[in-house]
């Protein structure tokens, strides 16, 4: 993400038998005995985000929307194993009404309590099973706002909407498991009212006219994917293909008033990836692209998963290079908790340094003077943010990438090189902590690093010099 700115019914007996499954578990006659998946997986800044007692492995989302009404009409398909005997499980969904439920096909009691929704299937789970999960649902969605004052979600435009989702937005339109350890493939289907077009995430598998007039898309993502990088563009846009790396599909898609300011640039990603690659490694997916909006419904710039969402007065090289980079740091090797939001962040900005230094001849070390000039950096440091409020705040990206630049002084070029490769490589498609990075870099150093991280990750004061 490109930092943000701070203007920036169920029956009656369904409703019982889900107040029970809270109160605990439940045996069938003849069953195993099962509990309930916990309501929230304790992360330090969103505690009730996500859900326990199971791990999904792919969402099937079938989405049609009214840009007129601004109504929404989803059906999403969870499949996942169970991680213990659940007598019922949680997801996570924010508004919307839900119509129905179902798992393996039987229907289940749900409750809804904020934002937990609850499904009691007929049969218990035993663990290690395979499930699939149904829940239809309608309404008209509203975004969340977060602690720093930006929106999230689904954004409606007026011809159509945005769908964003870090760190939590994405419940505003689909249910689902959404913290970031549990990440899945996808496959979004969108039908939409004539002339109105819709982009997803990974590649177009199909677009069809319907016979009512309807045009639907179809979406597919094969790679696991966290939630929160899952995104849907609705509009009018123009669109450019190209490839990269040799086989890597490109799309992008600008809506109309900004497509010819942005076709430039927007050809420019091949080559930006060629460079990344030669830097990061392989490439982590199987497609790429980016979207690019009229100024006035998103914030921010978003490194949604293959294709990032760009306001257009957000699109410019630097946050380009800096929402690639962000596909190996941060979708690819994805934290473990919103704690560790540096090792994204951190990292992307540390990429926009190192492509200056490569391709504009402005040395990283320049960047990070600048950055140790700037009190804003020192208000906390980069691997301990004291709250939800603080996820986006300049330490996490310049301080973040501060401490990389003192790794890649204190090791060398050679190595450093190595770490960062060998980083992607080693936790791709995987999530992973800040002690994983700090233990992986050392091993492959061969050397104790404690003390640059002590000074530069945790400490909490400004060292007397650079």
């Amino acid at each position: 993400m490109s930092q943000r700115s701070r203007t920036g019914t169920a029956t009656l007996a369904a409703a019982l038998l889900a107040l029970a499954v809270l109160a605990g578990g439940c045996t069938e006659a003849g069953g195993v005995r099962g509990t309930p998946g916990a309501a929230g997986l304790r992360d330090p800044f969103f505690p009730k985000l996500g859900n326990g007692g199971y791990d999904v492995s792919h969402y099937g989302l079938t989405l049609a929307y009214d840009p007129a009404s601004g109504r929404l009409d989803g059906t999403t398909e969870i499949t996942a194993r169970a991680g213990q005997d659940l007598s019922a499980f949680n997801l996570d969904l924010a508004g919307l009404t839900v119509r129905g439920a179902t798992v393996d096909g039987a229907p289940a009691a749900y409750n809804r309590a904020g934002n937990e929704l609850t499904l009691r299937p007929h049969e218990e789970i035993p663990e290690g099973a395979e499930f699939r999960a149904t829940v239809t649902y309608t309404g008209v969605p509203e975004p969340l706002t977060d602690a720093d004052g930006s929106k999230e979600g689904w954004l409606r435009t007026a011809g159509g909407a945005v769908a964003v989702g870090e760190p939590a937005g994405s419940m505003t339109w689909f249910p689902g498991n959404h913290h970031p350890s549990d990440k899945a493939s996808y496959d979004v289907t969108l039908t939409l009212p004539a002339g109105t077009d819709g982009f997803s995430n990974g590649i177009r598998t199909a677009r069809r006219t319907e016979p009512d007039g309807r045009v639907t898309t179809e979406w597919h993502s094969a790679e696991p994917m966290a939630s929160y990088l899952a995104t849907v563009a609705i509009g009018r846009y123009e669109t450019g293909t190209a490839t990269a790396l040799g086989s890597v599909p490109v799309l992008t898609a600008a809506e109309p008033p900004v497509a010819a300011g942005s076709a430039a640039l927007r050809g420019e990603i091949p080559g930006i990836l060629a460079r990344q690659v030669e830097r990061f490694g392989p490439y982590p997916f199987s497609a790429a692209g980016a979207i690019v909006t009229r100024d006035g419904t998103l914030g921010y710039a978003l490194e949604t998963q293959t294709r990032p969402v760009f306001p257009s007065a957000s699109f410019d090289r630097t946050t380009l290079v800096h929402e690639l980079a962000h596909q190996w740091f941060g979708n690819s090797v994805t934290p473990a908790d919103w704690r560790d939001i540096w090792l994204n962040e951190g990292f992307a900005t540390y990429a926009e340094w190192l492509y200056a230094e490569e391709y504009e001849h402005v040395p990283a070390r320049t960047h990070f003077a600048r950055a140790f000039a700037q009190d804003a950096n020192w208000a906390f440091p980069p691997a301990a943010p004291p709250s939800a409020e603080n996820l986006f705040d300049p330490p996490v990206y310049q301080r973040g990438a501060m401490v990389l630049h003192k790794l890649r002084e204190t090791v060398g070029d050679r190595v450093f090189d190595e770490i960062l490769r060998g980083w992607a490589a080693k936790y791709r498609h995987a999530n992973a902590t800040t002690g994983d990075f700090t233990a992986y870099a050392e091993s492959v150093a061969g050397r104790d690093l404690d003390a640059l991280w002590d000074v530069w990750l945790y400490g909490d004061g400004k060292p007397d010099r650079p």
